[in-house]
């Protein structure tokens, strides 16, 4: 076997805490919510430097403020407005797509009525 193979990845003290507090569903959702973020944060920044602009400059062209920017691109944020992400994805020449997905383990409502367990009779028509 190549060493490469043979070396494992080591657990870092954040993957064993990650472990133990992912078996609370509490911290899972906030964490899976706080990915969300991570996800906006990161697209937006490495498309950032990827066309080489400052926030300044993007900030100018979508009128805004730098510190705006700064806060889209930070993972903590949770204020993201969809106006605010498509002027941005457009001045970097990208779209926004946004999902809504139900959960898994919630019934999805019954949007129309059920049919009538009764029934009327009807007197026939004499010709």
């Amino acid at each position: 076997m190549a060493e490469e193979e043979c070396i494992m990845r080591k657990q870092t003290n954040f993957d064993t805490y990650l472990k133990e507090h992912m078996k609370d569903p509490g911290f899972a959702k906030r964490f899976k919510e706080a990915g969300d973020a991570w996800d906006v944060a990161i697209q937006l920044a490495s498309l950032r430097e990827r066309l080489g602009l400052t926030q300044k400059t993007v900030a100018k062209l979508a009128k805004t403020t730098q510190q705006q920017i700064s806060r889209l691109e930070s993972p903590s944020y949770e204020g993201h407005s969809l106006s605010m992400l498509r002027r941005v994805a457009g001045v970097l020449g990208a779209n926004v797509y946004v999902g809504i997905e139900p959960k898994k383990s919630q019934r999805l409502p019954i949007v129309a009525e059920r049919k009538a367990v009764y029934g009327v009779k009807r007197k026939a028509s004499s010709k």
